[in-house]
């Protein structure tokens, strides 16, 4: 299946959609058997499903985002907070020319902590912008999956990022992850100190759990939880 989108601009006319999606992911190391594109990939996968579920436009990814917390681990490419808060207000700006002013951002990086404030400044007035997943959304869909860890003990290249791509774009999961399971502990200073003073494989998590059966509803269960988001901007 394709990560990006292929309406033409004749769908979009057809469609006029009054909300826009975006998918916001990063580009960094997943450890030896999940690419640097995971981030990008699964938000691009939630945002498909979501396109699939209700009438929003979908927008293609922003793939290099704040991977800061990796340092120089070999293949990761970050940007500023700046330059991340321009490009989404940027593209904002845009679709509300184009008669579009309601955007949602599907952020699958924890590291993107700007996205936060710049939904923050954008509902000053009016709600026009909105973050999914929450985390308690996050939280919800790996309950009702049944997977067996929980976000923090779960963070990087673990059971639910592997969940999700082993259902949804098998293709980009190496042999390796049934034996990769590490534990990072409480990870107290990892914005100080980096990835690196937590593991030495790149993965903070459990992937040996994971399965295309989870993925799949965890999938599930984020498409339901976004109609809140659509309530919430007053669609």
């Amino acid at each position: 299946m394709n990560l990006l989108p292929t309406i033409t601009t004749v769908d979009v006319q057809d469609q006029a959609p009054r909300v826009a999606v975006l998918p916001i992911g990063s580009f960094e190391q997943h450890g030896a058997y999940l690419p640097l594109i995971t981030d990008a990939a699964i938000a691009s996968v939630i945002t498909r499903e979501v396109a699939a579920a209700y009438p929003v436009l979908h927008l293609p990814p922003i793939t290099i985002a704040c991977s800061h917390e990796h340092g120089t681990w070999a293949g990761t490419v970050s940007i500023s907070a700046r330059t991340l808060h321009a490009l989404v207000t940027d593209i904002a700006q845009s679709l509300e020319a184009a008669g579009i002013r309601k955007l949602v951002l599907v952020n699958a990086h924890g590291g993107n902590y700007v996205l936060s404030n710049i939904v923050q400044e954008a509902n000053l007035t009016e709600p026009r912008m909105s973050l999914f997943p929450q985390s308690g959304e996050w939280n919800r869909a790996r309950e009702r999956a049944g997977l067996v860890t929980n976000a923090h003990e779960d963070m990087h290249a673990g059971e639910i990022e592997t969940s999700i791509l082993l259902h949804a774009e098998p293709s980009l999961v190496r042999p390796g992850y049934e034996t990769a399971d590490h534990d990072g502990g409480e990870r107290r200073f990892l914005l100080t100190q980096g990835m690196k003073s937590y593991t030495t494989s790149g993965v903070i998590g459990f992937p040996s759990h994971a399965s295309a059966a989870k993925g799949k509803a965890v999938l599930a269960s984020l498409i339901e939880d976004f109609a809140a988001h659509l309530r919430a901007l007053g669609e």
